[in-house]
């Protein structure tokens, strides 16, 4: 039976500069860094022999976890968000065209427009998704909470 959620987790390619973007760009709070290795990784990630730099932070209320997965073959590209099996992370912003312009001087980028849910409960909401660097996808929601 699940009690609650505990964290989300992204891997990076680099941690200092997601950790930077993530805290003084997205304002989030830097609870702790780490190191891993051995079988708490091999057995749990299947990434056998990598050695994983992690940095836990909280963002809006939610924990968010960094991991740079080290000494282990990655692929080149990250996958889409339209393929099954990927996932993103929602927030509600204040001045969505503002952080827009922020995020995209650090590599982030939209796949178009922002966009108005023209009805439902959540109508008159602006939203779009951002992709990082690294490839992962965030949406940001401007409006009705």
């Amino acid at each position: 039976m699940i009690l609650s959620a505990n964290h989300v987790g992204f891997s990076v390619k680099d941690i200092e500069d997601s950790l930077f973007f993530w805290t003084h760009i997205l304002g989030g709070k830097l609870l702790r860094e780490g190191k891993m290795s051995g079988p708490i990784i091999d057995e749990v990630t299947g990434a056998r022999g990598a050695d994983v730099r992690m940095a836990l932070l909280e963002l809006a209320g939610i924990k968010i976890e960094l991991l740079q997965y080290n000494n282990i073959e990655q692929p080149e590209e990250p996958s889409a968000p339209y393929i099954p099996g990927y996932a993103h992370l929602a927030f509600m912003v204040e001045n969505l065209d503002t952080l827009l312009s922020k995020i995209s001087d650090y590599g982030w980028k939209t796949p178009g427009r922002p966009q108005t849910v023209l009805s439902g409960p959540m109508q008159g909401t602006r939203v779009i998704y951002v992709q990082s660097p690294d490839g992962q996808t965030l949406e940001l929601m401007e409006g009705k909470q």
